[in-house]
């Protein structure tokens, strides 16, 4: 099972998924990317060293960790969930103690996505349908609004992607898209169970 093996690799602890209720319809439940799904994603896409990666509704920080140590790409997760929040911490803290890092490379934010500051570093945004397509919209247009003060290759990395949120990017924003990457052995019974990547046009 790799969702043992890779949490034991990283010494970090991700399995399970959100009990309890949420506070806000806005956002959904956590549940972790798979790290098949993520093995995949990492085999057919790239991810450079120079990229800053920032997660929407981290959780635990399974992407992050799996994400800095297969490219040393430096990673943000964005959780307003405190107590997850909490657990990403303490995984840091574990990770570091198995792994050497620059403490940049890792950072952890507990706020609501939409007020999340966008840093000119930023370049990759990874989302698995962490909140409603109104949360989705505000997020994204942060995004072009950084970008467009601060031109760079920008691009956003869509895992199980919602309807809405394809019909939004492709619709009403400068965002294209670029890849996509199905699961294999998935993809076949649930078209849902793949990778959109779009970069701006």
């Amino acid at each position: 099972m790799k969702e043992k093996y890779y949490d034991a690799l990283l010494n970090i602890k991700t399995i399970g998924e959100q009990k309890g209720f949420l506070k806000s319809v806005h956002y959904h439940r956590y549940e972790p990317t798979p790290y098949s799904a993520l093995e995949t994603l990492c085999a057919h896409y790239h991810i450079k060293s120079s990229d800053q990666v920032v997660d929407f509704g981290c959780g635990k920080g399974r992407l992050n960790f799996y994400i800095h140590h297969v490219s040393g790409a430096a990673v943000k997760g964005i959780e307003m969930n405190e107590e997850f929040y909490q657990e990403a911490m303490k995984n840091k803290s574990s990770f570091e103690k198995k792994h050497r890092i620059q403490d940049e490379k890792i950072q952890f934010y507990c706020c609501l996505a939409e007020e999340y500051q966008i840093d000119t570093q930023d370049n990759r945004f990874y989302f698995f349908n962490p909140f409603t397509i109104q949360i989705f919209i505000k997020v994204v247009n942060n995004i072009l609004d950084s970008a467009e003060s601060n031109p760079r290759d920008t691009e956003l990395i869509l895992y199980y992607p919602s309807q809405d949120y394809i019909y939004y990017l492709e619709n009403s924003t400068s965002f294209e898209l670029k890849m996509e990457i199905p699961l294999p052995g998935l993809y076949e019974q649930n078209q849902n169970e793949r990778f959109l990547i779009y970069g701006l046009r």
